[in-house]
């Protein structure tokens, strides 16, 4: 039973960060120029940066280590590839939720992979999948709200309330990864290694172009501070 409440907390306060990102962007008030510019483009080289440590140092690394080469090669693949699909679908259907799609599509992932790492008996690896996934939830939760309210079909708050109600999922994906990949290690490397598929594209498609400002150097450091928090959470574990 404790093991069950664990995995919802640290799914549940993963997803958080994503509603607690948009609530950060919904204060644009406050310093508007610096949030437009170069804290905007920080808090994305950020999220890029804690979206590559956790496919660098847990994804990639836990993945590859049941699978046979060339399945490892094929679910990395897939991922990136539906990943472009989602994104192609997206454009042509004109929506402004390509950020918000993203997000959904590797935080329940790695939800499932967090509930079946915890029941394989890796604790460490669950705690730092957690820390991760809040890491990047936060930016991307900051840069969905942003892209959604730019569209101006969604007020500020009902945005904020979606995502708190999206972070649900987490427990929901975390649990089920629990009951029922258990036993199936195989399927969860798939998981992980499809996920990190999708997460490089992302990170090479929507978030690292959001990073370049012009005359501006600091921002990309925000990519430095992002990886190194998930090395040093690595290195604590």
């Amino acid at each position: 039973m404790m093991d069950i409440i664990v995995i919802l907390g640290l799914t549940l306060l993963a997803g958080m960060a994503m509603p607690l990102g948009a609530f950060v962007a919904s204060k644009d008030h406050v310093w508007p120029n610096w949030l437009e510019d170069e804290f905007r483009h920080g808090v994305a080289a950020f999220g890029g940066g804690a979206l590559l440590s956790a496919v660098a140092l847990v994804l990639v690394s836990e993945g590859t280590a049941k699978l046979s080469l060339m399945s490892a090669v094929l679910c990395f693949v897939a991922g990136g590839a539906a990943f472009m699909l989602l994104d192609i679908v997206l454009y042509k259907l004109n929506t402004p939720a390509s950020q918000l799609a993203a997000m959904l599509a590797d935080f329940i992932p790695e939800s499932l992979a967090l509930g079946a790492a915890f029941a394989l008996g890796g604790m460490g690896n669950a705690l730092l999948l957690a820390m991760l996934m809040a890491l990047q939830n936060m930016p991307e939760g900051f840069n969905a709200y942003r892209e959604l309210g730019v569209s101006g079909r969604f007020k500020g708050s009902k945005i904020i309330i979606i995502f708190a109600v999206m972070a649900l999922l987490g427990p929901v994906a975390g649990l089920s990864g629990y009951v029922w990949l258990a036993d199936a290690q195989l399927w969860v490397s798939g998981i992980m290694l499809f996920a990190a598929g999708g997460i490089l594209y992302s990170v090479f498609q929507d978030i690292a172009p959001q990073a370049v400002l012009d005359k501006h150097w600091a921002p990309p450091m925000g990519a430095v501070l992002g990886f190194v928090l998930g090395v040093a959470g690595h290195m604590l574990v």
